[in-house]
């Protein structure tokens, strides 16, 4: 379980629906945390829609009501709801008692000013050619924001950039934003994501313990039968279940379920199959029967300094079979045990349905209403999955950056980068939040396929998608409105880790902005998460800051990898070798872990030291330096070792300066506190004795050059 340090002050408004935080956020000081209780249970209101129709309207609406929730979609039984519930209701009509004074007020200011009032800012443009299947919700947030959509690409440059899959989706972008992270295709595929998460397991086994068991295929199969093998022979009443699935697998392609080693197919053609096998949740929390898990979608607004937001609204989607637990009768049962949407569409059993309550598909703050309703305490539910997702991001965030820097090196042109996740959770029956994977490039449709007669598909719209996606990619982009940019919080590597400096929060509605354009927004769907919970989580950046020392010595931009020379030039400036630790030593250690990191890689044609082979030969010198200590404190007092050999030295100029100043005052002080030599009272000698005087700093500056 997650340890209550984590829960802390991670129990805020991620539970309000969208308009309903504005008082709140201008009164919230950097860093601080609400002293109000938040509502525990709501669902979104009709603020927080995306252009549904009237009748839709309408229905949702008496569905809510039917199930106690305010036409806003609040908990009638929250006392802060009841009592903010006319006004939110009238803000997202335009018609806010609490809002009219200020927009009268803006209006008598642009009247001072003269009857056009101030020039209107032009719209933000946005670059839609490459957005694929988020197309549709990304033109519907474009809309409502009055920006500028370029469908077909524009010759100026543009200020955002929407891409469908990958930051290389368009390769001539040199200025901007645009929606994807260098690298964050390659990093989030099952293994690579299984390899960060153990990292941190090694050093924070009680913290990441959210993530299940994992082995690497083919390259760790052996491992995987031992434990299995290991398992038959303590005779445990219970025999476990693994599921596999395949690296560059999606939408629950080519996942099965076994229980013996003999089950797994390793082979496909002539070449081994990459896959990764996990241990099977088998007591997952149902509802209705089902199975069911949740996506949850995050912006990574920036790596430096980092910046997470979270979803207050996100999805639950359902199995379409009644769930039992897993025995060799049914492993093949993909719509009892599998969440997937793009499996579970295809069941007969499969709901589609315009209401938020019901349907194989549904929105999170129904579920949790339902889960309130029955006393789950859904506060901790909340910090527990908060603490999921900044510990999961801290986990990519290393590679991540060794990525940026070598697709746009510091002082190159190039574009800054965000990017919205789909984080699937599944809830265990005990309520812990468990880790399933963490997408790239999340579903952003707003619309589903549906047989209208047989062998006839059709695009429909979806209302739950709708709800919660246009309102995820409208706010994403608000955030990332280039008009509205404050100083951003700074994070500093010191030699005890990140500082952070100073915390501005984000004012979510832009003072240039005109009152139409406030009016009809409602506040951010989306809520900063991180740096708020900095001091919570800062001690797990561990490895962020051996990917900075990696980074430092890999010389040539665009490098991903140390060389033998580059590696010993660390060990060197570190000062890490000694008697018992020689440079030949060192050879071995980098040749005997580039050997074995190769083997795991190799379609790789890149030679040299990645960062995580970096990252296990750190291990390696923090627990030969550090014996006594357990891993991550060994990790932490060899990271400050470095951190402190690296911190600037004088200059050889400044060096040389001092030397000289001191050298210059040597001849002074001994005129002037000596007392005249008996032997140089002749002219000829005092003479000989000043000549030499005048060459002694001479002297001693040469030393110091040569």
């Amino acid at each position: 379980m997650m340890t209550d340090h984590h829960h802390g002050k991670v129990n805020d408004h991620l539970m309000k629906p969208c308009g309903e935080e504005e008082e709140e956020e201008e009164n919230e000081e950097p860093g601080s945390s609400p002293s109000d209780p938040p509502c525990s249970i709501t669902t979104p209101g009709p603020g927080g829609s995306s252009g549904f129709s009237k009748p839709q309207r309408r229905s949702r609406t008496k569905l809510d009501s039917d199930a106690g929730l305010s036409p806003a979609g609040k908990n009638l039984n929250c006392p802060d709801c009841v009592q903010n519930l006319k006004g939110t209701g009238k803000i997202l009509q335009g018609k806010s008692e609490t809002n009219g004074n200020y927009l009268q007020g803006t209006r008598s200011i642009q009247d001072q000013q003269g009857q056009d009032g101030p020039r209107k800012r032009r719209p933000v443009t946005v670059d839609t050619s490459k957005a694929k299947t988020s197309l549709e919700a990304l033109k519907l947030s474009i809309k409502q924001l009055k920006w500028k959509e370029f469908p077909l690409g524009r010759r100026a440059p543009c200020d955002i950039y929407w891409h469908g899959v990958s930051f290389h989706d368009n390769e001539h972008i040199v200025s901007g934003q645009v929606n994807k992270f260098p690298g964050m295709v390659e990093m989030l595929r099952k293994i690579n994501l299984s390899r960060a998460m153990r990292t941190m397991q090694q050093l924070f086994p009680e913290e990441y313990d959210f993530y299940p068991r994992s082995w690497i295929l083919p390259e760790e199969y052996q491992q995987f039968s031992a434990q299995i093998r290991l398992g038959k022979e303590n005779e445990t009443a219970v025999t476990p279940t693994f599921i596999v699935k395949p690296d560059g697998g999606s939408q629950g392609d080519g996942i099965y379920l076994i229980r013996d080693p003999s089950d797994l197919k390793l082979v496909v053609g002539s070449q081994a199959k990459q896959a990764v096998v996990q241990e099977y949740i088998p007591k997952p929390l149902l509802i209705d029967k089902l199975k069911f898990d949740i996506r949850l979608y995050v912006l990574i607004r920036s790596l430096e300094p980092l910046e997470i937001y979270i979803a207050k609204e996100g999805l639950t989607r359902f199995c379409t079979e009644p769930y039992q637990e897993p025995s060799q009768k049914n492993l093949s049962h993909v719509f009892m045990h599998l969440t997937n949407y793009s499996l579970n569409v295809h069941s007969g059993n499969f709901v589609h349905s315009d209401s938020q309550n019901t349907g194989s598909k549904r929105t999170l703050s129904s579920v949790l209403y339902r889960l309130g309703a029955k006393g789950v305490d859904i506060k901790r539910v909340w910090s527990d999955i908060i603490a999921l997702v900044i510990m999961t991001v801290m986990a990519v965030v290393p590679e991540l950056k060794v990525y940026h820097q070598a697709d746009i090196p510091p002082g190159k042109p190039g574009p800054t980068c965000f990017q919205v996740l789909g984080f699937d959770i599944l809830l265990m029956k005990n309520l812990k939040p468990v880790l399933l994977e963490v997408n790239s490039n999340p579903s952003m449709r707003i619309e589903h396929e549906q047989e209208v007669a047989p062998g006839v598909f059709e695009y429909v719209p979806s209302p739950v998608d709708e709800e919660v996606k246009v309102g995820v990619i409208r706010d994403t982009l608000r955030l990332m409105d280039p008009f509205n940019k404050k100083p951003a919080p700074v994070s500093q590597l010191k030699s005890g880790g990140f500082e952070h400096v100073e915390e501005i929060p984000l004012d979510p509605e832009s003072h240039s902005r005109s009152p139409d354009e406030m009016g009809n927004l409602p506040s951010l769907c989306l809520k900063q998460v991180y740096p708020k919970y900095t001091k919570q989580f800062n001690s797990l950046r561990l490895v962020e800051r051996i990917a900075a020392l990696f980074i430092r010595f890999l010389g040539v931009k665009g490098n991903m990898r140390l060389g033998p020379t580059a590696f010993r030039t660390f060990i060197r400036t570190c000062k890490l070798s000694s008697s018992s630790f020689s440079m030949a030593s060192v050879d071995i250690l980098y040749i005997d872990i580039t050997r074995r990191w190769s083997c795991t890689a190799p379609e790789s044609r890149e030679a040299g030291m990645g960062l995580q082979a970096f990252v296990e030969a750190f291990f390696y010198l923090a627990g030969r330096r550090f014996k006594s200590l357990v891993l991550k404190e060994q990790v932490a007092a060899l990271l400050s070792l470095c951190e402190a050999q690296l911190e600037p030295q004088p200059s050889a100029e400044d060096r040389r300066s001092l030397s000289c100043s001191r050298a210059l005052l040597r001849p002074i002080r001994t005129q002037t506190l000596c007392p005249p030599h008996p032997l140089l009272s002749s002219p000829a000698a005092q003479r000989r004795a000043a000549s030499h005087q005048r060459l002694k700093p001479r002297m001693l500056r040469a030393n110091v050059e040569n």
